[in-house]
């Protein structure tokens, strides 16, 4: 009897002790499933990137940027009442908002390291000259902008780019500049995928950087939807939502390359007597690398077989010819299509080669309302504070600073 309930006894511990090997090993494999799913299946989000989305709308023969009504609370889109939008189409035009892509903290090098197109400067050029001789458009057309990016590598300040441009595909164009051997994503957002254009080195100072503004020039123009040119660069912002930037830039009866003329070793000083007769010292010009033409001066730039070659030939260091070649350009060739002041705010008053560079502490409400409404400036003919519509120069560590702010100020 007693060896009965022995054997009952070891029969129930080894049921028991069976059921606890299988609960670790159960729990054992369930661990191993959980660290097999990736960390970021969840993107984390420190900021909301979302938008609503936005139309245009008819109104008396013209179009508005208005935003359609989401239902969100706390959403407020400043929109300006006396800009508007021209468009030939006698139907308003939807803007779809960009399919969001979810991002992985290590994103594949692939798509964004994808060049544009395989054309080497020649072929670009050339086709890029060509111009249709017939202005009725077989297609359904909207004037897009071409954000034109010359940079050295990543774009570090491409989350607020990103949510800039959420919402408005097929109202802009990216290129992207990079140096030749950089390898590597230049963003890792899906409107920088794949806008990379062949590039060569470029080196500050030198022709080279005009060589690489052409080229940009070139791949832009190669899309006849862009009608409006802006380059910028790394450490570039947006201090305006894409409905206040798009129909300035689309509805301006001029164009914005800052152009003057100064005197001293950094102005007429930099002038080389070998240009005459064809750039005279009175027609020489100064201004801001970082300007905004339309679709005829782009053209007018990349064609130039009259200035360039005199400015490739004799403005050479300490001459640095992005900073006169297309203000004199325009002085000689232009002179009435021209605002004469650029779009971009630089900080040039702790003197120096280099503007002021604002890095994370810097970045406050009051500076970016400064940069926003600091000055007074004409625009079609009327006067406006809405000089500046982009910045620079900030470190890559003012990103989250500037997401932070960024739906108070910029209102995006």
């Amino acid at each position: 009897m007693k060896k009965d309930i022995r054997q009952m006894h070891l029969k129930t511990l080894s049921l028991y002790f069976l059921i606890l090997v299988c609960g670790i090993g159960l729990g054992v494999t369930l661990i191993f499933c959980l660290y097999s799913i990736p960390l970021n299946s969840k993107q984390k989000q420190y900021f909301s990137l979302e938008v609503p989305s936005y139309s245009f709308e008819q109104r008396s023969g013209a179009y508005f940027i208005t935003p359609q009504d989401t239902n969100k609370k706390d959403q407020s889109i400043t929109t300006p009442t006396n800009i508007v939008v021209t468009n030939t189409s006698s139907k308003s035009t939807s803007v779809k908002e960009e399919t969001t892509k979810e991002v992985s903290e290590t994103p594949r090098p692939a798509a964004s390291s994808v060049y544009l197109h395989s054309m080497t400067d020649e072929e670009l050029f050339w086709r890029a000259s060509m111009v249709p001789r017939i202005r009725k458009n077989p297609f359904k057309k909207v004037a897009k902008v071409a954000f034109m990016f010359l940079v050295r590598g990543r774009l570090p300040l491409s989350p607020l780019w990103a949510r800039f441009f959420r919402g408005y595909k097929g109202f802009y164009s990216i290129y992207v500049h990079t140096q030749p051997y950089f390898v590597g994503e230049v963003a890792p957002e899906p409107m920088f995928q794949g806008r990379r254009i062949p590039s060569e080195v470029v080196t500050w100072g030198e022709i080279s950087m005009v060589e690489a503004e052409r080229r940009l020039l070139a791949s832009a123009l190669l899309d006849f939807s862009n009608e409006r040119f802006l380059l910028l660069s790394e450490a570039c912002i947006p201090l305006y939502n894409f409905s206040t930037i798009y129909p300035y830039l689309i509805n301006s009866r001029k164009t914005f390359v800052e152009c003057y003329d100064q005197e001293g070793a950094v102005g007429r000083g930099r002038y080389d007597h070998n240009m005459e007769p064809v750039v005279t010292l009175q027609q020489w010009r100064k201004g801001s690398q970082w300007f905004e033409v339309d679709r005829h001066l782009a053209l007018e730039v990349i064609c130039d077989k009259k200035y360039y070659p005199l400015f490739r030939d004799y403005c050479k260091p300490a001459c640095y010819s992005d900073e006169h070649y297309i203000p004199t350009l325009l002085n000689i060739e232009f002179p009435l299509v021209n605002s004469d002041r650029t779009l971009t705010y630089v900080d040039w008053s702790k003197g120096g080669p280099h503007p002021y560079k604002f890095g994370k502490w810097e970045v406050t409400v009051s500076l970016l309302r400064k940069m926003q409404n600091g000055s007074e400036c004409m625009y079609n003919g009327e006067r406006t504070r809405i000089c500046f519509l982009f910045a620079r120069k900030f470190v890559p560590s003012s990103l989250f600073r500037l997401l932070e702010l960024a739906p108070q100020v910029m209102h995006f």
